[in-house]
């Protein structure tokens, strides 16, 4: 600000002059007059000594907000309506204040140290407040655990004293027994010169009828008695003598002075009696608990492994928590105990390609028609047999040999202990057989090569051998280690030295498995048969399976109630190597399962029921993940598909037609089997193919009667068949109808362009010479420059001269017009082709 003058300065701030000198005599600011020059620091000097004297020394150094005040005068012309205009006078005043932020954040830092002040005060009067009451707490705690103490003690002085009074009856017992028995060996001392005249005992004193319930003491022993015990014992044959002592009174029963606990083990699952049972208890009992817990149950209802837990807590008993894999572990290690070794009969499986004779081979070996019970003479299952011969006994597993089989086959090589290879002297080595060696070679059994049908006219033995020289499968006089034998299932030839080669190279394996023991084995086949159940076609491992074991097959398990060899007859055990039908699962058990024997059917139930829980747990996994993917596929075309539900006679069929079928998928055409199962077509499966618009495939078994009257109303496909290939054929057929045609395109002619004529009516023009074929109006051209097509398109205008053509031969001059494309050079090409259809097939 420019230096004024005090008068200047006193008007500035609208006070008199003589006021303004006066406060500057006070203010120590020395003056002259009015007219002398006042500076800034005069200014400020004046400003301080003002506030210093109306109380606010604070703002001396700091002023919390200044404000100034500004007023101008200012004239307006405001025109009249008639007139001139005339001059008004416009006083504006104008203030402005301005804030110290420094003070301003000092009052906030001041306000928050106040707030942090009385938080910090809470939290210490919430801190001692807790500390008060963890003292109370401990404090009461103390008390108690001093009654407690004081409990136990009087507890403990109480039983000392109990104790000490029972050891101070039972002494003065025994020492009365003592006395007693003494007076009567005394008594019996002084009647032994008596002896020799039997009388009649006296009759008991007072004292002694005290006691008994009799009035006795002790049994009345007659000098008669004792004279004849001294006889026997002198007439050399020893007598254990017995003493008996009667005593009226007894230790009196001390009652448990605390509850048993006992460890309790609990599964995933258990139900509500099995809990009771394990915890010694009455069921009702658990059911009570229960229910003050909030939880309503039967006796027979599962619960899961955390409710068991908290029931076993509440009623007392220490639950033990079974792991996930424990069950199946601890019900392994029962089938692992130690037993004698003794030789066993080997079991050796027939393998090959079909048609190549495998059981008409084993039919001669039986002598029995086995093929000829089969549909198209050719085997669907596996068939497990027992051979006797003059060496001992033989079992034979003969396999299926059409390629959907494959699983079947592998089951039959990891279960044996030889492999019998048949192939055809007059068909060679087929895939089948290629097949048969790797499922020989990856369950790392021997071979014995058998090459049927050597009476034939058109048989080549060598031709077989040479063949599979090349897949490593060397005969023995060609230095290979392969027996090979000639036989032929039709006369009988190299049969008996088949047999030998056979027990010559079980001989070199040394087969041994213990007879005694749980037995363990593996499921052939598995059907349910009506009037019989759930059977299945088991080979014993090892140990012996006897007529009501408890058994587990896979998640199925229930009890032996009858077993058949295989010609058909009941029998109670079954040793190693030895394959029976068993009858007694809960449902038919799949292919490929081991079967093992529990220690009761309580056990067996609980391993059912866990692999039960796995695999569902799994497959509900499985469809989590398929119900994830849905969200990917969609907005993608979706293919066409046959949706298939399949049910056959046995196990092993119905998983070979399942895999089969689903191997048929294309990307156009998938086949999804909504179901396979093994049993009659009934009602639901009929209910299930009507909703899902699926085929129903039943493979040797047909529809029982409702499913019959449920088909009347829906419109179900159902098809029987009998043999493996024809159904596989059939869905084929299926398939090819759902299949789009294909377009394919022929080159009907072809023209070239000789001269461009340009026409503002017609538009562009090719004059062509046609070179090959036709050139024909409603077909699509080509327009193709170098040999690279530049256009694709239709035909405009077809012109002969000035006539129009439907169409031009070769070696024909025309005019050719293609609609909307004028860039047509000479020595271009215009091809003429045509599109047709083609059926496509699986």
């Amino acid at each position: 600000m420019a230096e004024v003058t005090v008068s200047q300065f006193a008007e500035v701030l609208k006070v008199p002059v003589e006021r303004l000198m006066t406060q500057l005599d006070e203010a120590g600011i020395k003056v002259a007059g009015v007219d002398d020059v006042i500076s800034d620091d005069a200014k400020m000097e004046l400003l301080t000594h003002l506030r210093r004297a109306h109380g606010r020394e604070d703002e001396v150094a700091s002023p919390r907000k200044i404000t100034l005040k500004r007023k101008s005068r200012e004239e307006i012309k405001v025109p009249a309506m008639q007139g001139r205009s005339r001059v008004v006078n416009v006083e504006v005043k104008r203030k402005k204040t301005y804030l110290n932020r420094e003070v301003l954040q000092e009052e906030a830092r001041q306000k928050q140290e106040e707030l942090d002040r009385q938080r910090q005060a809470e939290e210490e009067k919430q801190l001692e407040a807790q500390r008060r009451e963890e003292a109370l707490r401990e404090k009461e705690r103390h008390e108690q655990e001093l009654v407690e103490q004081e409990a136990r003690q009087k507890a403990d002085a109480e039983a000392r004293q109990a104790a000490d009074e029972l050891a101070r009856k039972q002494a003065e017992e025994r020492e009365r027994a003592e006395r007693e028995r003494a007076e009567a060996e005394r008594q019996l001392r002084e009647a032994a010169p008596r002896a020799a005249k039997p009388v009649r005992s006296a009759e008991p004193s007072s004292d002694q009828r005290k006691g008994t319930k009799y009035g006795r003491r002790e049994l009345h022993v007659t000098q008669s008695a004792t004279a004849r015990a001294k006889r026997r014992q002198g007439s050399g044959r020893v007598r254990r003598q017995v003493q008996v002592n009667v005593d009226s009174e007894h230790g009196g029963f001390q009652a448990p002075t605390e509850p048993v606990r006992r460890d309790v083990q609990i599964p995933e699952t258990i139900q509500v009696g099995e809990l009771a049972s394990r915890m010694a208890i009455k069921a009702n009992e658990v059911i009570k608990t229960m229910m003050k817990m909030g939880v309503m149950a039967t006796i027979n209802q599962p619960i899961d492994q955390d409710t068991a837990i908290l029931v076993v807590e509440e009623c007392g008993h220490n639950p033990i928590r079974l792991d996930e894999d424990s069950v199946e572990q601890g019900f392994a290690a029962t089938a692992d105990t130690d037993f004698e070794m003794l030789p066993r009969p080997p079991v050796v499986t027939i393998m090959g390609h079909v048609d190549h004779g495998k059981t008409s081979l084993l039919d001669y070996i039986r002598r029995t028609k086995v093929a000829a019970r089969e549909a198209g003479g050719i085997t669907q299952h596996i068939g497990a047999y027992q051979v006797d011969t003059p060496k001992g006994p033989i079992t034979f597993i003969d396999t299926p040999g059409h390629a959907a089989f494959t699983s079947m086959r592998a089951r039959g090589a990891h279960v044996t202990d030889i492999v019998v290879l048949v192939v055809a002297a007059d068909d060679g080595v087929m895939p089948q057989t290629i097949e048969a060696i790797q499922h020989a070679r990856a369950a790392e059994v021997p071979m014995v090569v058998a090459v049927n049908k050597i009476d034939k006219s058109d048989a080549d033995p060598d031709r077989v051998r040479n063949d599979l020289g090349k897949y490593e499968v060397i005969p023995e006089e060609w230095g290979g280690d392969t027996l090979f034998v000639n036989v032929s299932a039709h006369t009988g030839e190299g049969i008996d030295k088949l047999l030998e080669s056979i027990l010559l190279q079980s001989e070199m394996l040394s087969l041994q498995a213990p007879v005694e023991g749980a037995a363990s084995g593996v499921v052939l086949e598995s059907s349910i048969e009506k009037g019989r159940g759930a059977v299945a076609t088991v080979l014993i491992k090892r140990g012996t399976l006897t007529t009501g074991d408890p058994i587990v097959a896979g998640q199925e398990f229930g009890r032996v109630r009858a077993m058949f060899d295989a010609k058909g007859e009941q029998v109670r055990t079954a040793g190693p190597s030895t394959p029976v039908q068993v009858l007694g699962l809960s449902n038919a058990p799949n292919a490929g399962d081991d079967l093992l024997v529990a220690e009761n059917e309580r056990r067996a139930r609980e391993v059912a029921l866990h692999r039960q829980g796995k695999f569902r747990d799994v497959r509900l996994a499985k469809e989590a993940k398929k119900a994830e993917d849905v969200f990917t596929r969609m907005g993608e075309e979706s293919a066409e598909s046959v949706s298939l539900i399949v049910k056959a006679d046995v196990q092993g069929s119905a998983e070979a037609l399942r895999d089969a079928l689903t191997n048929l998928s294309t990307d156009e055409v998938t086949v999804k089997v909504i179901a396979s199962g093994v049993g009659g077509i009934t009602e639901s499966d009929v209910t299930l193919a009507a909703a899902s618009k699926a085929r129903v495939i039943g493979f040797n078994v047909r529809a029982d009667a409702a499913a019959r009257a449920a088909l009347k109303d829906g419109g179900v496909d159902v098809r029987y068949y009998s043999i493996i290939y024809e159904a596989i054929d059939d869905v084929k057929q299926a398939m090819t109808g759902l299949l789009k045609p294909e377009v394919k395109e022929e080159i009907v002619g072809l023209a070239e362009v000789r001269e461009v004529f340009r026409a503002s009516q017609f538009g562009t023009v090719a004059g062509c010479l046609v070179t090959e074929g036709v050139i024909k109006r409603g077909n699509p051209v080509r327009v193709l420059r170098d040999n690279v097509v530049i256009h694709q398109g239709e035909l405009d205008s077809l012109r002969r001269f000035k006539d129009d053509v439907n169409e031009v031969r070769a070696g024909t001059e025309c005019g050719i017009g293609v609609r909307n494309y004028n860039d047509i050079r000479e020595n271009d090409q215009i091809e003429c082709y045509s599109r047709f259809e083609v059926a496509r097939s699986v």
